[in-house]
């Protein structure tokens, strides 16, 4: 003769939190000698019901100050549980979208207890239930396709597209989509680009050199190639110091056509720049070179570079980091998207994440929003092919 199994209530909230913590629910129940269904029916009950589930056999006589403890236990998970799912879900109480709140409830409710996350996100346990019955509409169907492939890119650009960018691509892709429910599908799913980095200044202009006369006066949209050059240098930390960056963006397709890296910020780190865009591009004379008015720009070795190739000079005027806005919103980009928080472990491991990001990503992939969300090279393809 088979005895049933009896189990107490303190016994099945015990396996019904064992099995929320390990993961595995039919793992679980094998190690507590449990059928799988019988615990998945517990977790369910217990929640939608709470402790009332588990009436339960054998209960336990508590004192006075066991059943005090016992209430604040259950309050404070109570609370530690509505504190987590505000910080998750609080930005869905805004946008008054009942459907996102059911969607959110329905990922999380292995995690929380179906009546806290109802009441948090303010909505009926019977409204849920009732939405959880209802035919998945075609909309939410393409939503959720759109939703993935949004992911996707999401995570392909390593974090660094928001949803004018996620929408050019998927425009790119044949996808028809407003950007409007890109962004509200991104904000469903918790997606954003980067956010952006503070300005910091780094142009010494204190020197005794002379300075060009500002030709360029903001004028940042070029019609031909290699006609305006502009260029600036920054520093990337490291946990071994800093490592230096000058670069040359051609204003014409924003693309990177020259670039240097050195542990110091010597005169000849913006004249490398230059040299390696001068090898790449073989600019016509009449070049127009853009630059602050640091002395690196100023020194004579790099004002007799540009003479010699019959190129005009052009400095910023002192303090107005606008005049070269083009140059400092790609050393903005390049921050915020490569490495927002972090510090490189060194200078070789920031070389070559720098050297990825324009050769890779930034020249050919990145959706210059300037160009119409396209990339220098396909901005710079077109203009050749018309």
């Amino acid at each position: 003769m088979t005895h049933r199994r009896i189990h107490s209530a303190e016994f099945k909230r015990d396996a019904v939190q064992l099995a929320r913590t390990g993961g595995n629910l039919s793992h679980t129940a094998r190690e507590l000698g449990l059928n799988a269904s019988l615990l998945r029916k517990w977790l369910t009950a217990e929640q939608e019901q709470g402790d009332a589930a588990f009436p339960g056999q054998g209960k336990q006589h508590l004192t006075p100050e066991q059943q005090e403890i016992r209430r604040l236990r259950k309050e404070n998970e109570i609370l530690r549980q509505e504190r987590e799912i505000l910080k998750k879900a609080g930005s869905l109480l805004r946008q008054g979208n009942h459907t996102l709140r059911y969607r959110f409830i329905t990922d999380h409710r292995p995690q929380y207890r179906l009546d806290i996350m109802c009441r948090v996100l303010e909505v009926s346990v019977s409204g849920y239930h009732s939405w959880r019955r209802r035919p998945v509409s075609n909309q939410q169907q393409w939503d959720a396709l759109l939703q993935q492939r949004i992911q996707e890119i999401h995570q392909c650009r390593k974090g660094r597209y928001g949803a004018p960018r996620i929408h050019a691509e998927l425009r790119a892709e044949g996808v028809q989509v407003s950007r409007k429910r890109v962004a509200r599908l991104m904000r469903a799913g918790g997606l954003r680009a980067k956010g952006k980095r503070r300005w910091v200044r780094t142009t010494d202009s204190a020197h005794p050199f002379p300075v060009c006369p500002n030709l360029l006066d903001r004028e940042f949209n070029v019609q031909q190639p290699n006609a305006v050059w502009a260029s600036d240098l920054t520093f990337v930390p490291t946990r071994e110091g800093w490592l230096y960056l000058a670069v040359t963006l051609d204003l014409h397709s924003r693309a990177v056509v020259g670039y240097a890296m050195d542990a110091q910020m010597p005169a000849t780190l913006p004249l490398a720049a230059l040299q390696m865009a001068v090898q790449r591009r073989c600019p016509a004379p009449g070049l127009l070179h853009h630059s602050d008015r640091g002395s690196q720009y100023a020194s004579r070795m790099f004002q007799e570079e540009l003479a010699r190739l019959r190129a005009k000079g052009s400095m910023s005027r002192k303090g107005d980091c606008w005049d070269n806005a083009v140059v400092e919103s790609f050393f903005s980009s390049l921050k915020r998207e490569l490495f927002e928080d972090t510090i490189f472990e060194n200078r070789t491991v920031a070389r070559q994440a720098i050297f990825e990001y324009i050769e890779v990503f930034y020249n050919r992939q990145r959706r210059h929003s300037t160009l119409g969300y396209l990339t220098p090279h396909e901005f710079e393809r077109q203009a050749k092919a018309a």
